[in-house]
């Protein structure tokens, strides 16, 4: 590796666990669980997706989607439960990496993508509103107006600074620079001691304290699977978008092998379950982070501050972290979507609106999925509006019907309604050359169409299929000639 690459890794990597921090020890609280459990989450599912994963440049860790499923089990039935399906979601997470599932992300469309992005990017800056409050009631008069002044000094120097020079990144001198101008000025603020005390010793390995029986298993196991999905899911996303961002190729199937092997270590070491965070992931990339190493430093890192610099770093102004947030924020937006509106087509921008509103207010699995629901039924009915028929007489008396498009499940009907057996000649042609058979629903269409010429007394011919469709027919012991 050159020296700049070197170099850049390193302070992205140390700019990323900055970032990292509030947010995990927000998760963990999120999740009614010990911050140092989000702590040892980020840090071991951080620190071995880097290394073995297969996209560089991707920082995974302890994220809020996985926090909000697992807040009923831990509340129902404890943390030891808890680990134990942190446990099993890595070990779906693999077999789902090791089966090479990983190229099912190619059936999210692209509209949901630009939905996804901004529906997190208007989560990560909902989120940072938190930090607004004392408790359930808002900051008000001077501790507000510092709040908002700092954050507004850290979003300036983001902004700014890279006019100037790009020896450091942006993010990182901000937060070290307000945090040095609130200790110095002695500004009454809330801090990152204010979250959480993060000072505590290396993670044991310890298997979760729970009976192993059939009983434990139906317990944990709609956790783990939701957990698997949702993690996989928001993890192969991110991954795409880096893919654009680097304007290179990541391996989603290697990703989730590491993603669930790092999953398994972090329940044995007593961390939470975790997956790819865009959040922190724009921040690393932003500030100038592309090799594995980017990623090690800023897990690392994470385990040095709960082990010696807890006292320093419990003192970075909560302001500073919100201000990166903020502009992590503005630049994870697309907001090149909003110029396409009257360029595209309008149901694929309905599908982008859905897609951001459903992940704002549930959840990405349910938000992606919703948007591949909408975007597959948009796609099915244009198809079958697809489907047409040329016809006329040969020179014989007989008919001849030259087919166009697909026959599937959604176009069954317009296929048998361009077809008129009452009144057709005795001999009729369908010339498939131009028409492809996907599903069960083509073979029972033409098996339709034929039972009604024969109940008709007349005789269909079907030329020129393709070798799958004749494959489709015949295994269906549907005749053809």
């Amino acid at each position: 590796m050159k020296p700049k690459h070197l170099r850049a890794d390193i302070l992205a990597g140390l700019t990323t666990s900055f970032a990292l921090l509030p947010e995990c020890i927000a998760f963990a609280l999120v999740a009614h669980l010990n911050p140092l459990m989000g702590l040892y989450g980020a840090f071991i599912i951080c620190t071995l997706t880097a290394l073995f994963g297969g996209r560089p440049g991707m920082v995974s860790g302890a994220a809020g989607s996985m926090a909000v499923v697992i807040v009923a089990l831990v509340v129902q039935h404890g943390v030891q439960y808890l680990l134990a399906t942190v446990l099993l979601g890595g070990l779906i997470m693999m077999a789902f990496g090791l089966l090479k599932l990983g190229k099912l992300v190619r059936m999210v469309p692209h509209p949901v993508m630009l939905g996804f992005v901004n529906g997190l990017a208007i989560v990560i800056a909902l989120a940072q509103l938190e930090h607004f409050k004392n408790g359930d009631a808002w900051l008000s008069g001077t501790p507000l107006y510092i709040m908002i002044g700092l954050v507004v000094a850290t979003m300036a120097i983001v902004y700014v600074l890279p006019r100037l020079t790009l020896a450091v990144p942006p993010a990182l001198a901000a937060i070290l620079g307000v945090g040095l101008a609130v200790y110095l000025l002695g500004l009454p603020t809330r801090t990152l001691g204010d979250m959480a005390h993060i000072a505590g010793g290396l993670p044991t390995f310890a298997l979760p304290d729970i009976p192993w029986n059939l009983d434990t298993l139906r317990i944990i196991a709609p956790y783990a699977i939701l957990m698997a999905l949702v993690g996989l899911l928001e993890t192969l996303l991110t991954l795409n978008l880096t893919d654009e961002i680097t304007e290179s190729r990541g391996y989603p199937d290697r990703e989730c092998v590491a993603l669930g092997a790092a999953n398994v270590v972090s329940g044995a070491f007593g961390g939470m379950g975790g997956c790819a965070m865009i959040g922190q992931t724009m921040i690393n990339l932003s500030s100038g982070g592309r090799g594995r190493l980017s990623g090690v430093v800023a897990g690392v890192a994470i385990v040095l501050f709960i082990l010696f610099l807890s006292p320093l770093i419990e003192r970075i102004p909560l302001a500073a972290l919100v201000g990166v947030m903020f502009v992590v924020s503005q630049q994870t937006f697309a907001w090149a979507s909003l110029r396409v509106v009257n360029k595209v087509p309008l149901n694929d921008v309905l599908v982008i609106i859905a897609v951001t509103v459903i992940t704002v207010f549930t959840d990405l699995a349910t938000a992606v999925l919703c948007g591949i629901i909408i975007a597959a039924l948009n796609f099915a009915w244009q198809q079958a509006r697809e489907l047409y028929a040329d016809s006329h007489l040969e020179a014989d008396g007989s008919k001849l019907y030259l087919m166009h498009g697909t026959l599937f499940f959604a176009s069954t009907t317009p296929f048998l309604n361009q077809f008129d057996p009452a009144n057709d000649p005795a001999v009729v042609t369908i010339d498939c050359r131009h028409l492809s058979f996907v599903d069960y629903s083509a073979i029972a269409a033409l098996k339709t169409l034929r039972e009604r010429y024969a109940k008709a007394g007349k005789h269909l011919r079907v030329l020129h299929l393709s070798e799958r469709c004749k494959k489709l027919l015949k295994r269906a012991h549907v005749a053809h000639d």
